[in-house]
């Protein structure tokens, strides 16, 4: 069976050409202009992912995106003529899986849906990251870690969506929920000893990646 990608855009001419590349590309599109029938839709039945327009009638794309994110995982692409990072980060906050600015190849769309599916969808190899949530604990390949509170925060929040990028802003909160020593410049200190401490225990393996402009990501 095919699965479901929803499209939500209030450009009739390029909804129809992303679905008319969703089908070629072996999935069954779904087609929303407005954001609240989505979200209705959404809440529903649920589809294997989002394209997700950022400007749209009813409820702009933002909010949809946080709405969803009270009740469900399902990854989101947003797509928007909006170019500023400011935009990228606003849409990564509020849940965004990854962003793709208009205008944009349909081909690298149905790339990023596939990379993304191929992820969430049960294909990849087991875990070799492994969280602890009692003990503060996370193992690679069964070997602890040693971390700080502030590591454990940090690296938890990344482990547990693998694949989603992360914003820097997003990391300190998820850091100064757990821990006292984290501030606004040490979050890339951080994630430099995570990254020793990880190739530590695992030498070659780059399991937290940099993003360009946006942020870090998880892919293990």
């Amino acid at each position: 069976m095919s699965q479901t990608i929803m499209i939500v855009e209030d450009e009739p001419e390029l909804a129809a050409l992303v679905a008319d590349y969703a089908r070629a590309a072996g999935f069954a599109p779904q087609v929303y202009g407005d954001g609240n029938a989505a979200l209705a839709a959404i809440r529903a039945e649920p589809p294997a992912l989002v394209v997700l327009d950022l400007m749209l009638p009813g409820l702009d794309g933002l909010s949809l995106c946080r709405a969803l994110r009270e009740f469900s995982d399902v990854p989101v692409i947003m797509v928007t003529a909006r170019v500023e990072e400011i935009d990228r980060l606003l849409g990564l906050e509020a849940g965004a899986d990854d962003y793709l600015c208009k205008p944009f190849s349909p081909r690298e769309l149905m790339a990023r849906i596939k990379a993304i599916l191929r992820r969430s969808g049960g294909t990849q190899p087991a875990r070799v990251l492994g969280i602890d949530e009692a003990a503060r604990r996370i193992t690679l390949h069964g070997q602890a870690l040693d971390l700080t509170p502030s590591e454990f925060a940090i690296l938890a929040a990344l482990a547990r969506r693998p694949g989603h990028v992360f914003s820097r802003a997003q990391l300190l909160d998820a850091a100064r929920a757990d821990s006292l020593d984290a501030t606004d410049r040490a979050i890339d200190s951080h994630i430099k000893n995570l990254r020793r401490k990880l190739d530590a225990a695992a030498p070659g393996l780059e399991a937290i990646r940099s993003i360009y402009g946006l942020g870090y990501r998880c892919d293990l």
